[in-house]
């Protein structure tokens, strides 16, 4: 019994330990109207709540850069898409540009698996993760839609490597 008692105790401990010591874990939920696509994969959304529009990155994709290889058709492909109509977004953090990074739904659609399906953009891939998206992004490559068509497209991580951003 008593064994089972310092048990229970240690468990106990160790569980308030993690919930004090963890970083907050929140999701916040935003709405707003689309003012301006900076490419395939951020936008400004100018909030319900009011104030200056907000830049918001998707987050758990990846479009082409604007110079790359279907940058223009992914930027285009997302402004025909999303431009002045109402999103929500599910933000939890800023990147380290200060962008919100969200996922980002319009009409109860999640707008980055419509670009990844589209071949207008890859699934976040993360060490030996394929990512949200990694359906998606297989369906698209497997029917060769979009990027898919060129027979080796550059995975915009590694064209930042090679080449920097556009900018």
């Amino acid at each position: 019994m008593k064994f089972q008692h310092r048990s229970l105790t240690l468990t106990v401990f160790f569980a308030a330990w993690v919930l004090l010591t963890s970083p907050p874990i929140y999701a916040k939920f935003l709405t707003g109207v689309v003012t301006h696509v900076t490419d395939g994969d951020t936008i400004w959304v100018r909030l319900t709540e009011g104030g200056e529009p907000v830049k918001v990155r998707f987050q758990g994709m990846d479009a082409p850069e604007s110079c790359q290889d279907w940058g223009s058709q992914s930027t285009n492909a997302l402004k025909a898409k999303v431009l002045r109509r109402n999103v929500v977004l599910n933000t939890r953090a800023r990147d380290d540009y200060g962008r919100l990074l969200a996922r980002v739904r319009m009409d109860g659609e999640d707008l980055g698996a419509w670009m990844v399906a589209h071949g207008h953009a890859w699934s976040y891939h993360y060490r030996r993760n394929p990512g949200p998206y990694a359906m998606e992004e297989r369906s698209a490559k497997d029917e060769r839609r979009g990027l898919w068509a060129n027979a080796s497209p550059v995975e915009p991580r590694e064209f930042r490597k090679l080449h920097g951003s556009c900018k």
